[in-house]
């Protein structure tokens, strides 16, 4: 008799360990497949947290484009001499002027290209075939030209080039993808573009090419 209700005793214990192995078991399944959901959802979601991060990037380069443009701007208004920058250095140095001290006309901040590796602005010069590109594309997006107001400015640095044609652009389109990778040219600039070659999110004038975008007095 005792030895039956041992044997009952034992039994209870082993299907009492059974049960918990099999909860154990269902527990683990449904952690897998909540694991796997999630794995899923955070795939599909990346491509969207990727574009809205390189649409960031991109508002970012526009707002600091331009701070760079009307540092120009405001480098050549305020030097007696009416002289337009050489390098990014002049820019940051600020203004010269009559006296001792020079006016600042550009925070660091605005002096790099949040898109592009090294963070170097790529120089323009008037007679970079990229600025006569985007001078077309300028009137062509605005059905007019759009120059600046600024007098001083078109003294010091010339008219831009008479675009008569908006539709030949008659230059080569480089490959997509990469950076530019050139050094900066000696002399005076008037403006700047990123060294990123990417297709962009954002269009800038129409433009959607991040080196293609050009940030100048010119057109403000």
């Amino acid at each position: 008799m005792r030895t039956r209700k041992l044997a009952n005793s034992d039994s209870s214990i082993l299907s009492g360990v059974s049960l918990r192995r099999g909860e154990q078991g269902y527990t683990l399944i449904a952690l897998l497949a909540l694991m796997s959901i999630m794995a899923l959802l955070l795939v599909a979601a990346a491509p969207s947290i990727q574009h809205q991060t390189q649409r960031t990037l991109e508002k970012e380069a526009i707002w600091r484009g331009e701070q760079v443009a009307e540092a120009i701007r405001l480098y050549v208004r305020l030097n007696p001499r009416h002289q337009l920058p050489t390098s990014m250095d002049d820019l940051l140095e600020g203004a010269p002027t009559s006296g001792p001290k020079k006016i600042q006309v550009l925070r660091s901040v605005a002096a790099r290209d949040p898109l592009s590796s090294t963070g170097e602005w790529r120089l323009i010069k008037k007679t970079d075939s990229a600025f006569i590109d985007f001078e077309r594309a300028v009137i062509a997006y605005a059905g007019r030209p759009v120059n600046t107001n600024d007098s001083t400015f078109i003294t010091a640095a010339g008219q831009p080039p008479q675009i008569t044609n908006v539709l030949d652009i008659g230059t080569t389109e480089e490959s997509t993808g990469g950076e530019d990778t050139s050094a900066n040219s000696p002399g005076q600039f008037i403006g700047v573009a990123s060294r990123s070659r990417r297709n962009s999110i954002i269009t800038y004038y129409g433009i959607e090419r991040h080196d293609k975008w050009i940030f100048t007095p010119y057109f403000r």
